[in-house]
This record gives structure tokens, sequence and C-alpha cells, in this order.
């Protein structure tokens, strides 16, 4: 293999927001041109804590496929794949399962978190396949002898736990699997419009990516701003604003510095702020609305691509569990 292969993907709940967009979609398009890369829409880990509503999980394949699209991941560059149809990933499962304990998952602080934001799914019972979803990712990166994982630092734990799976392994296997490699993402986490440190699906809190030009100014105009600014002519203060925050994002250097200048002083109101920020991530997600508008009247497409790419990480998959299953005396009759 020439270049080093990245593994990465998103779990089919919904549709990608700005905060995918910027910590990680904006990355991965200017990643397929230095790397090996596959991204797979991992249905099976969706289903750990939506297992009762499957037809939510199927509905948002297509939609994940479609902002993949949208922003410039090109399937003939990035493998594309659905992570149930590589039945190879579920066996690697299994097998690792037994290299890890339940105290070692039970510590994890990814873990942790996420079973404390599921409280509503679990109440006090976490399931065994929640608990246990960073061996299925484990075999989700070595299936495909990933070895570069880009991510957040919050997900460094479960890259970690991977390594350890994988030099276990190897220590009763024989050197079999490469330990992957974290590749730290350097944007920071995208606040949502409500001033929450996280933007989320489940939060409301989101601009999509493939929100209309009336959804955004909606959203925009509801943004959290200075709360001790009554009128225009109060001074505000840009640092707690959230408008400010996204004029950042989506704003010129010139306009930024603007707007922060006539807040403090009293000369620019808060709706005047809120419609000129709204024009400009309209603007900035055009294309990539008339890419979506385009694939979704193309469903044909759509279809062509997961096919291709699941079946190119399938034959990857086969081969690569062969080699796993002669190190582990599984290679009966061959």
């Amino acid at each position: 293999m020439d270049k080093n292969r990245i593994l990465t993907g998103d779990r089919p709940t919904g549709r990608l927001h700005i905060g995918h967009y910027f910590g990680s979609l904006k990355n991965r398009v200017k990643l397929q041109d230095e790397y090996d890369t596959y991204i797979l829409i991992a249905d099976v880990q969706a289903l750990t804590d939506n297992f009762s509503n499957p037809e939510k999980v199927r509905k948002n394949v297509r939609e994940v496929l479609i902002d993949y699209l949208s922003v410039g991941i090109d399937p003939k560059k990035t493998t594309i794949y659905l992570q149930s149809m590589v039945p190879e990933t579920a066996e690697l499962t299994v097998f690792y399962s037994n290299l890890v304990t339940i105290a070692r998952l039970e510590r994890n602080p990814t873990v942790k978190t996420e079973i404390a934001q599921k409280r509503e799914v679990f109440g006090e019972s976490v399931t065994y396949g929640f608990l246990g979803y960073p061996v299925s990712q484990a075999a989700d990166i070595t299936i495909m002898d990933g070895t570069i994982v880009p991510a957040g630092e919050d997900q460094e734990p479960l890259i970690e736990q991977c390594r350890e799976i994988v030099r276990k392994f190897n220590s009763i296997y024989g050197d079999v699997l490469r330990e992957p490699q974290i590749l730290l993402s350097k944007e920071k986490r995208i606040k949502g419009l409500d001033g929450n440190e996280k933007m989320g699906k489940s939060l409301g809190n989101a601009i999509y990516i493939s929100d209309s030009p009336e959804e955004i100014t909606k959203k925009v105009m509801s943004a959290v701003t200075d709360p001790n600014r009554i009128t225009k002519e109060t001074k505000g203060d840009p640092d707690v604003c959230m408008v400010s925050y996204y004029h950042n994002l989506f704003s010129t250097p010139e306009e930024c510095k603007t707007v922060c200048e006539e807040c403090r002083a009293g000369k620019r109101g808060c709706v005047a702020c809120k419609k000129q920020l709204a024009n400009n991530i309209i603007e900035y997600l055009k294309p990539m609305r008339e890419k979506r508008a385009y694939y979704e009247a193309h469903p044909e497409i759509l279809d062509k691509i997961l096919i291709e790419g699941t079946k190119k990480a399938k034959e990857e998959a086969k081969k690569n569990m062969k080699r796993i299953k002669k190190a582990m005396k599984l290679d009966y009759f061959e």
C-alpha cells in the first residue's frame, strides 16, 4: 500500500450540521488527496442506541451520503461503504471481545460520558452493545488495515483502546495487525446557536448543511446574543455573543472587525448583525445545497456509490480476515 490508509465515518442518526463540517468534513476533503481514504456509514453502531428505531437509521444512510458528496468528498478518491454490509467487521468484533474486560470498557472516559448522555435511552441498564462499541470500532479500523484515524480530542480514549486491543492481539497471535495513529483535528468543537459547547442533532441548536435559506435565517435570528444588551445604543460584548462567534466562521476578517467594533460602540443592532450573518451563511452553503439537490434528483447515483464502495470494502475485509484467521489457527481446510 503506497499511502497510509485513513478510516473514519459517521453514525447515520440524522443529517450533518456545520459542526460536522468545520470539525471533520472540511478536513476530509483535503485528506482524500493525501491518503487512501475509507469512510464508513456506521449503521450498526447507530443501532446501539437506536435499536428500537431502525427506520431512522435506514433513512439517514442516504442523508449522510448526500452530505458527504455535497461538501466535496469524491467517491473516485474516497471509498464510502456501509458498515452492516461487511460481515467480517462483526466477526472480528467477536474475536476482540475476548481481549477486553468489562472493567476496562467502563473506565473509558468517552464511553462514560456517552453513557451519561444516554440515560434517557438506557436508564440504569446499559446494553452490552453500547458498552462494547469501542471494540466494534477497533474492528472497523483494523479490518480495513486503517493506519490513520482523524478525530477530535474527545475520541482519543477510543483510539487508545483500539491500540491496546491491537497490542494484545499481536502479543498472542503474532505481528499481524498495525496500530493506528490518531490524526488530531486542529479545529475546535463548534458551539451551538444557544451557546452550548456542543452543537448537536438532539440539542436543537444546529444549523444543518442542508438547511434552506429560510431555515438558516430563522435559526440565526434566534441565536443567543449578549444578554446585557437591551437596545441598539447599548454597548455590547461580542465575546459572549453567538452571532459574533459565527461571523468568525462565515464572514471576512474585515466584516468581523467591523461587526465587533460597531457592537462595542453601540452603533449596530443585533437584528442587522443577524441578517448579515444569515446572508453570509446562505451564500457559503449555497454550492453544497446545489450539489445536494442534484443528488436528491439522481438516487441511482447514490446507490451506485454505496454498492461499489461497499464491494471494495468487503474485498479488503475478506483479504485481511484471511490472514487474521490464519494467525488465530482458524484457517480450517485451507
